[in-house]
């Protein structure tokens, strides 16, 4: 019989692309892939590290794999694997872990799955780590997740990922049209395009080649695909005419998702971040004038070292008054190895939840309002397979989440509706008014 094989991911869209990939090479290896639940011979947990609550679900993942599979072989791969591969392989029930470098040859380390005393570990030093390797999401998803870039070059004192993931790194314009177009053929609708410094694209073997612009008018060529999203950029490195191009572009979809960290200035520079808020606030301005149903998502940190309530409050009101569709809020947790941790001023735990939990506030504050300026208008809808309580979801090109009563032969179509109101979760539900466009 097959062995069969149960995948986990943790974390970015960044995980979930390399997930699949691995998910792959394990069924070139003659492994049928099953549900975490459905006692596999193998569990793959591809892990995050940039909170702490990331390494603590690790633990738990773990437990529950064993839980349904007592005798599992159990393998961690991913950011936290990376960063404290003694620590994980402490976890009771682990076999082994695998670093950056190393989880793309997990076929040749998994072997016949024997269990050891002690548990493998093979992690070798990040700066070694310089290989860019392709992976793209498939097959449980209307959408990919496309990986282009790896790395950062960043040094932003909160963060981890450059000691997760070494420096930056990307595929090669040629590649990643190819890939497109094999997505493109395999009937997805919907590419998203992933990294971990995405804006910083072209570094080949440690030099510059290319701009993410040119990756962008490469792609709008791509045939067969009707939307292409961009996951995450930094504001310096989203360039005016990134925003011109995708403003006209056939297939770049008018949604962008920008961190911003802090909308204070004191702050961002302890931070070392690139940029200062009248940059952000340009940006954002620079995409309302040529877009003005654009969706703008925002990053930010409370309860960063030295984060006064002035601070805080200057963030909020920065905030509030941008022209901006949601947050994505992270309460600050001090992380290993990282300048922040060791800074003066730390912000008690119960004051940064209070900070977190206005700005959450404030998020579905704008998201309703922004969903509110959408309602009457008419948008092309992509639906997605899931489907609770009798009602599946779907995504218009500017990222307004709807619902609609389920229908199976709307899943990865996509249909022209009327935005009619608001539902009581949030969503916003439609009013039918043309035929499926694409399947």
């Amino acid at each position: 019989m097959k062995k069969k094989v149960a995948f986990y991911t943790l974390g970015c869209k960044l995980n979930y692309s390399e997930t699949s990939t691995i998910s792959r090479q394990f069924s070139k290896a003659g492994f049928d892939t099953v549900n975490f639940t459905d006692q596999a011979d193998v569990y793959v947990i591809n892990t995050c590290s940039v909170t702490e609550n990331a390494d603590k679900k690790c633990r738990k993942v773990v437990k529950e794999a064993l839980k349904y599979s007592p005798n599992a072989y159990i393998t961690i791969v991913g950011c936290y694997a990376q960063l404290k591969p003694t620590e994980i392989s402490e976890i009771p029930g682990v076999d082994m872990v695998l670093g950056a470098a190393e989880k793309f040859l997990i076929i040749d380390y998994i072997n016949d799955l024997t269990k050891q005393p002690k548990t493998l570990v093979y992690n070798q030093d990040i700066a070694q780590t310089n290989q860019f390797i392709p992976a793209y999401s498939f097959g449980d998803r209307t959408r990919t997740f496309l990986k282009v870039q790896d790395g950062c070059d960043y040094s932003c004192t909160f963060c981890t990922i450059p000691l997760a993931r070494g420096s930056s790194r990307s595929d090669s314009i040629e590649s990643v049209i190819s890939q497109a177009n094999e997505i493109a053929a395999s009937g997805v609708n919907e590419i998203v395009l992933t990294g971990v410094n995405l804006g910083d694209f072209g570094i080949r073997n440690g030099e510059r080649e290319n701009r993410f612009f040119d990756l962008v008018k490469a792609l709008d060529e791509v045939k067969g695909i009707n939307r292409i999203r961009i996951s995450s950029i930094e504001p310096n490195l989203l360039t005016n005419e990134i925003i011109d191009y995708v403003s006209i572009s056939k297939r770049f979809v008018p949604h962008f998702h920008i961190p911003l960290q802090s909308g204070s200035n004191k702050i961002l520079g302890l931070m070392r971040r690139r940029y200062r808020r009248e940059l952000y606030t340009e940006r954002v301005a620079k995409i309302k004038e040529l877009m003005p149903n654009c969706c703008i998502g925002v990053d930010v940190i409370v309860g960063f070292p030295g984060e006064t309530r002035e601070d805080f409050l200057e963030t909020y009101d920065f905030l509030n008054q941008l022209d901006i569709s949601y947050l994505h809020v992270f309460t600050y947790s001090e992380r290993e190895n990282t300048p922040a941790a060791q800074m003066p001023d730390p912000v008690p735990g119960s004051e940064r939840a209070d900070r977190s939990k206005m700005l959450h506030i404030l998020s579905e504050k704008k998201r309703r309002a922004f969903y509110e300026s959408q309602l009457g208008q008419h948008a092309e809808i992509l639906f997605e397979a899931d489907q609770k309580d009798g009602f599946m979801h779907g995504f218009s090109r500017n990222y307004v989440k709807i619902k609609a009563p389920y229908d199976p032969l709307l899943v990865n179509g996509i249909k022209n509706v009327q935005l009619m109101n608001i539902a009581p979760d949030g969503d916003v539900e439609i009013l039918e008014t043309a035929e499926i466009l694409s399947h």
